[in-house]
């Protein structure tokens, strides 16, 4: 594959199988599917990622990773749900949109400094690129997103 064929793909890892696919980016909005188990790689829904998932879409993704860490007991995590199940569907497939509760990811929320939740962050190559506390509305969301992707 050439340097130029490369850059014009983005690994995309199957919500479904995990399997990483190669999608070309001008194809992302088209409705692609995992070349092994034809799922939709795009659902217009977070992802539920467990800590080895999480590891995996930081490292392996092309696309900027979202992620809402957040715990099932936490009040305004559940009112930022609604906004954060919306955003996905507006920005998807520019985007991943994933959730970690960080009541059963605890490693990797001492390891990140989780500290306060609901904490947004957004990753891109492998490294986190910026983070906010606590619930925002669509408009708020959109204008932090927007400044990062």
């Amino acid at each position: 594959m050439t340097a130029e064929a490369a850059v014009d793909q983005a690994r995309v890892i199957c919500p479904e199988c995990r399997t990483t696919n190669r999608v070309l980016r001008e194809r992302l909005a088209d409705g692609p599917t995992c070349g092994q188990c034809q799922a939709p790689l795009f659902s217009g829904h977070p992802l539920a990622l467990s800590e080895a998932e999480f590891t995996r879409h930081v490292a392996a993704s092309d696309l900027p990773l979202v992620v809402d860490f957040w715990a099932p007991w936490c009040g305004p995590c559940h009112a930022m749900a609604p906004v954060f199940e919306c955003m996905t569907r507006e920005i998807e497939p520019r985007a991943r949109f994933a959730k970690l509760n960080t009541d059963e990811a605890p490693g990797t929320a001492a390891e990140l400094g989780i500290r306060s939740i609901p904490t947004l962050a957004i990753y891109r190559h492998g490294r986190e690129v910026a983070r906010t506390a606590g619930a925002m509305d669509a408009a708020q969301f959109r204008n932090w997103i927007a400044r990062y992707l």
